[in-house]
């Protein structure tokens, strides 16, 4: 307990190795809260920064907790083409309103090997003509990968935006089959 009485919520992160490049994946006692795209140093500090100061706990490296082990076997067999859903707990703090709706719908609604259109996902959460607040959503999203916004596309074939690049949107397109694999 801190001086106030209350519990500290710890924050617990580890990098783990992707075909699409490093990703800090970070929990809570809730659940994973937190993976992060292109985790080198920087990035990962920086992250890191934001996360204690938005959770209020200093995070701490440790990749050997069980939520986060159980993380890692999750994302490589994901990789490796073993596994189609995620099936972990996850603290949705990170995120509210508008936001976590659409995240939600996305989350449990969009399955592996498909894709949606930002207005179809508006249409969703019952708010059609809301096409780009579904894009602003996806771009808040805390947890890409696990709440898999890289499915959200453009109504007219786009691949749309993505805050890990499109290089990473197009990896992880074709390895759930929706998008062919380079040629090199």
């Amino acid at each position: 307990m801190d001086s106030h009485g209350q519990y500290e919520q710890q924050v617990v992160w580890t990098v783990v190795g992707t075909d699409i490049g490093p990703l800090l994946l970070a929990a809570t006692r809730d659940g994973l809260v937190n993976v992060v795209f292109h985790a080198t140093e920087a990035v990962r500090d920086k992250a890191l920064d934001r996360l204690g100061s938005r959770l209020g706990s200093e995070p701490v490296e440790a990749p050997d907790s069980p939520l986060l082990a159980e993380a890692i076997r999750q994302f490589k067999a994901y990789f490796a083409g073993e596994r189609r859903d995620f099936d972990l707990p996850l603290d949705w703090s990170l995120i509210s309103g508008f936001n976590r709706e659409v995240l939600r719908k996305l989350a449990s609604g969009v399955p592996y090997g498909a894709v949606v259109g930002y207005g179809d996902l508006a249409g969703r959460v019952g708010q059609p003509g809301a096409a780009q607040a579904v894009g602003v959503a996806m771009g808040a999203n805390p947890l890409p990968v696990v709440v898999p916004c890289h499915r959200v596309v453009e109504s007219d074939g786009g691949i749309g935006g993505f805050g890990g690049g499109l290089e990473t949107k197009r990896r992880l397109l074709a390895l759930e089959g929706v998008l062919p694999e380079p040629l090199f």
